[in-house]
């Protein structure tokens, strides 16, 4: 009994799964987008968004190098070359008492 139900609600989910995926296959395809990420990794699509410049103002700085008192070390020279991708470097890391950079105490 146990081995069917556990059939049954497999079979239910795989179905639904199944039909989700179908679906929002065709949606895609009625709506003109044809590419799919990763299907070929190594050609960009045309339509791809292109970063054309960064700009990094004063409270960019100010954000990045919270915490880190002057003279700043030469190793921080990697922000002059960081494009616009994530950096766990700009966030917030863990609490207290390891957070050396005082992200998540107040002032």
């Amino acid at each position: 009994m146990i081995a069917a139900m556990f059939t049954n609600r497999y079979f239910r989910f795989a179905a639904g799964l199944t039909l989700i995926v179908l679906g929002s296959q065709a949606s895609l395809a009625e709506d003109g987008i044809l590419y799919i990420a990763g299907t070929q990794p190594a050609e960009r699509p045309a339509q791809a968004p292109v970063i054309t410049s960064i700009s990094r103002d004063g409270a960019w700085y100010q954000h990045a190098l919270h915490g880190i008192e002057q003279p700043y070390p030469y190793s921080l020279h990697f922000l002059e070359n960081q494009g616009n991708w994530f950096s766990p470097f700009n966030h917030p890391g863990m609490n207290p008492p390891y957070d050396l950079r005082h992200w998540h105490t107040k002032p």
